[in-house]
């Protein structure tokens, strides 16, 4: 189970130590456990929706996106402000925009980005606990990890060196694609043509990240996987 708690303590703020010091092998296999942690965060959000019934709409909404945030402990909303800030500083190039992501301090463009990106998060789930409430937004969280494991297992990983790299280089590939094959046929069943705006959303993305930088790093994987949380809420909202 070690491959379990590695993605757990990666991919969230639970207070989980890990025993001993992982194998690069264990690491890689952790990738395929990043969906179950969406569904650990889904289940945890379906409690508070559960708990929160009745309550004045945008409370409700603005206090399951906190729980949301605090599950995550951030992570990938720090890789998309550095992406954001990196996308436009680097004026299309290459080493340049890889350098502004390693830079921790955040730009105007990171704000800003971060700004819309919650707004929409936001406006989008309180639309859908209005329209339908405790319907399939709850799926969302485990795609967006999934997504996580389709950018490693679709696109090449271009910084040396760091959890990245292992990652990419020890992910066993054939289970990984039927990891990902199943939470699209689950997925599918739940959101119908929703999932296919994220399918889209997920190879205009790519297309980005290789035209740019010829792969993905954390960051992007990360500014991915918030890009299609809000696509898909959106598009549930819609």
């Amino acid at each position: 189970m070690m491959p379990w708690w590695i993605a757990l303590q990666f991919l969230s703020s639970l207070p989980v130590r890990l025993r001993r010091m992982p194998t690069p092998a264990e690491t890689g296999r952790s990738l395929l456990w990043y969906p179950a942690v969406g569904l650990l965060f889904a289940a945890v959000l379906a409690s508070v929706d559960s708990l929160l019934a009745g309550s004045p709409l945008l409370l409700h909404g603005a206090i399951l996106l906190a729980v949301w945030i605090f599950l995550t402990g951030g992570l990938h909303l720090d890789g998309f402000a550095d992406t954001a800030d990196a996308w436009v500083g680097g004026y299309g190039d290459r080493e340049r925009t890889l350098a502004i992501m390693k830079d921790p301090r955040s730009g105007p463009m990171a704000v800003v980005a971060l700004i819309v990106l919650l707004l929409l998060k936001f406006t989008a789930l309180a639309a859908v606990l209005q329209a339908a409430p405790g319907d399939h937004w709850w799926i969302v969280p485990v795609l967006g990890r999934a997504t996580l494991l389709g950018v490693f297992l679709t696109t090449p990983y271009v910084r040396a060196g760091g959890l990245g790299e292992a990652l990419a280089n020890h992910l066993p590939r054939t289970a990984g694609w039927v990891v990902l094959a199943g939470c699209l046929l689950a997925s599918w069943l739940s959101l119908g043509s929703v999932l296919l705006a994220g399918i889209a959303a997920f190879a205009w993305l790519r297309w980005l990240l290789l035209r740019r930088l010829g792969g993905t790093t954390g960051d992007t994987a990360g500014a991915m996987l918030e890009c299609l949380e809000v696509v898909l809420l959106v598009g549930l909202a819609l």
